[in-house]
C-alpha cells in the first residue's frame, strides 16, 4: 500500500483508472483490526492502487473529502470519486470487499 506523502502525490495518483484511499491513524484501534486482511485485499483487488491517508497529517484532505471517522475508504476511477465507505465504525473484511465489488 502506498503511503500518501503529499496532497501534490495525491492529485497525481488521482488520475489513475482505479485508486482506493484508506484514511486511517496510529491511534486508531478499529482501523488496526484491517491490518491483518489489508495484503490479501490488495492482492486480490490488484486493479486498484490501494492509498494509504494518514488522518492526523492529511486533516485538510479529510475535510475535502468529508472523512470524518476512520477507517474509511474512498473509491476513485481516473479522478472521479465512484463510492465511499466513510463512517467510524469498525469493518469487516466482507463489508469491505462487498464495498470494493460495488465499485466494479
Amino acid at each position: 500500500m502506498l503511503m500518501l506523502e503529499s496532497e501534490e502525490q495525491l492529485q497525481g495518483l488521482l488520475k489513475k483508472d482505479k485508486v482506493l484511499l484508506m484514511f486511517s491513524a496510529d491511534w486508531c484501534p478499529d482501523c488496526h483490526f484491517i491490518d491483518p486482511f489489508l495484503p490479501d485485499l490488495e492482492q486480490k483487488y490488484s486493479e486498484y492502487t490501494f492509498v494509504h491517508v494518514d488522518r492526523d497529517q492529511f486533516i485538510e484532505i479529510c475535510r475535502e473529502y468529508d472523512v470524518f471517522g476512520i477507517p474509511s475508504f474512498i473509491g476513485f476511477h481516473q479522478g472521479e470519486e465512484v463510492g465511499r465507505f466513510v463512517s467510524k465504525d469498525r469493518k469487516t473484511r466482507e463489508e469491505i470487499e462487498t464495498f470494493i465489488d460495488s465499485l466494479l
